[in-house]
């Protein structure tokens, strides 16, 4: 046997291992349902990633520490959102064009603000109607500039949104924004 057919013998070993093994995985039928469950996780994954990042599904999970919640129900297209109401929407702030994964992502925040709502800031505190509403950051994580909202009313057809997180990109910022009623995806309602 030549030296080039011993090396054709060596490599085709572990491709027929490989071969062998997923023939009889894809008998069992426990684990084809397994692997269509976890293609089917990945292709949410995928199209969430890569396509339209709105949840396709009504239950929310939150691992962010923007909010004290982790699981949620979403309401679909709500009526009548006022203060104190939990909200998903569609990120369109600023900080899109220094952050662009940030485009069009979800937010899940609190309504802090209703249009006509006064705006005040003191150095960097800012106040909703006099209630605090958070401390805006000199600084992202990595290190670029964040501006505070400015002094005024929030505007005929957009919320002030908040994060409980003292590391929330919520309208206290300039680069967060005012959240438009367009972009709202529905109301949510936290479990835990």
């Amino acid at each position: 046997m030549t030296a080039a057919a011993t090396m054709g013998t060596v490599l085709l070993r572990p491709l027929a291992f490989i071969w062998n093994g997923a023939k009889s995985v894809l008998r069992d039928r426990r684990c084809l349902i397994g692997l269509a469950a976890l293609l089917g996780v990945w292709t949410l994954a995928f199209v969430r990633l890569f396509d339209d990042p709105t949840p396709r599904i009504p239950v929310l999970i939150n691992w962010t520490a923007s909010l004290p919640y982790h699981v949620a129900w979403l309401e679909r297209d709500p009526v009548g959102l006022k203060r104190g109401d939990f909200i998903l929407y569609s990120f369109d702030g600023l900080a899109a064009r220094d952050y662009p994964g940030l485009k069009r992502q979800p937010f899940f925040k609190l309504i802090a603000g209703v249009p006509g709502d006064a705006i005040r800031v003191d150095g960097r505190n800012v106040f909703v109607n006099e209630a605090f509403v958070g401390f805006a950051k000199l600084r992202t994580m990595d290190g670029r500039a964040l501006h505070p909202v400015s002094a005024a009313a929030v505007p005929g057809g957009h919320f002030y949104a908040r994060g409980t997180g003292v590391d929330s990109l919520d309208s206290r910022y300039a680069e967060g924004g005012f959240v438009a009623v367009g972009s709202i995806i529905g109301r949510v309602h936290p479990w835990f």
